[in-house]
């Protein structure tokens, strides 16, 4: 699936966002070369197109009393539709789980859970994981070191040559 067609400053507009989605408008139109009222506009289509999604902080957990990073495969008895469903339901009800992701293969779900400690974690895992209906089984991972955490996507200077059929966002200049 392709997304909209974007033009060199579109892409610039994101890459910066990305890196600081705090840079003011004036500092953003500086940087790519416009304007701050056709740079505002750009903005606002961009994320009317859903290329952006939201802004947030980027929190250190371990600052913030969470030490502890597990990935955990899932394994589900069922995948009906409605027991996938009914399994992501109640994932996004454990504010432990910061990430779930529905996987093909072997595994049908992958989390990202922070917890103060290990013990928290295994409490987690005893007292609402394993005892969740329809799982099946869980395979931890505890993350010992975060080698690379780069938000968002990588964005190319200019856009492929095949890209002619794509969508065009609908701004004014």
């Amino acid at each position: 699936m392709r997304g909209p067609r974007l033009d060199r400053i579109d892409r610039h507009i994101l890459q910066l966002l990305q890196a600081n989605g705090r840079m003011t408008n004036i500092a953003l139109a500086r940087r790519v070369g416009i304007s701050p009222p056709p740079c505002l506009r750009r903005m606002r289509a961009l994320e009317a197109a859903g290329l952006i999604r939201g802004y947030h902080a980027d929190l250190a957990p371990e600052a913030l009393g969470f030490a502890v990073t597990i990935f955990a495969q899932i394994g589900l008895a069922s995948q009906a539709e409605k027991d996938l469903k009914a399994f992501e339901t109640l994932a996004l009800s454990w504010p432990e789980v910061r990430e779930a992701h529905m996987l093909a293969g072997e595994t049908d779900f992958l989390l990202k859970i922070v917890a103060p400690d290990w013990d928290s974690y295994q409490r987690f895992l005893s007292a609402r994981l394993t005892a969740a209906p329809n799982v099946a089984h869980v395979k931890s991972a505890l993350v010992l070191r975060v080698s690379k955490s780069v938000p968002g996507v990588p964005l190319a200077e200019e856009p492929d040559a095949e890209s002619h059929d794509e969508l065009v966002i609908a701004r004014s200049r």
